[in-house]
């Protein structure tokens, strides 16, 4: 007879550093380690309780993913998405974002057409109060659940592994002045042409969603230079 599994049992060894990766994930994301950050093996060790064997072996699976990069003499440090990452990121990530809207018009039922509406309905209510870190967060959401919608995991696959470095920039376009006005502006389209079942146009919509993230973080990132350059002449005076 099979014994049941006890839940609250302590982690098996064997897969300590699963858990280790997916807390490292989480700092990662959360920006609690930040890009370029160096990941401090023995203060982690300390804190978590746990040996440095399982941290690095996290780490590797890190690496492997691109979320954190071996660099001579610092050990891991968290990735940064240069200006010239983002560059060549967004168009792509447009692209395969494109298509799960594409397909995810085709393939949706009405419940999931209708858990897409709620999920939109959320981010109207962060975009009225403003609440960046909310608007974020419900947007990784929505996109998320449209790329599932879309129901082809090749498909799934290959977003996956480039939405791991949009979370990176952790939705810093959002920071430019008006721009959760204009992404909500833009998701109300994209959820008309969703729900009517509308594929191309859902399929462009999302494409030009993503190519406007590109075209707010330019900005943000031009306004910050200026800022610091303008910063950098007064006290030079």
């Amino acid at each position: 007879m099979l014994q049941s599994t006890d839940l609250s049992s302590a982690i098996r060894p064997s897969s300590l550093h699963e858990e280790v990766a997916s807390r490292l994930r989480a700092l990662i994301f959360e920006r609690q380690l930040a890009p370029g950050q160096r990941v401090d093996e023995q203060a982690l060790a300390a804190e978590w309780g746990i040996s440095r064997t399982p941290i690095r072996e996290a780490l590797k699976v890190l690496a492997v993913e691109g979320l954190v990069t071996l660099q001579p003499r610092r050990g891991c440090v968290v990735t940064e998405v240069s200006e010239d990452d983002a560059e060549q990121l967004f168009p792509v990530m447009a692209l395969l974002e494109g298509r799960c809207a594409y397909e995810a018009a085709q393939r949706a039922t009405d419940d999931e057409l209708a858990e897409l509406r709620r999920l939109h309905r959320d981010l109207e209510l962060y975009a009225r109060s403003h609440d960046t870190e909310g608007y974020y967060r419900a947007n990784h959401v929505f996109h998320t659940r449209v790329q599932t919608v879309a129901g082809n995991p090749w498909l799934s696959r290959a977003t996956d592994q480039l939405r791991v470095f949009m979370r990176l920039l952790r939705g810093r376009q959002l920071r430019h002045p008006g721009r959760i006005d204009a992404s909500i502006a833009e998701h109300r389209v994209l959820i008309d042409a969703l729900s009517a079942r509308d594929a191309p146009r859902a399929q462009q919509l999302m494409y030009e969603h993503l190519m406007e993230q590109l075209a707010a973080l330019k900005a943000l990132r031009a306004s910050e230079a200026q800022a610091a350059a303008d910063d950098a002449k007064r006290r030079a005076m």
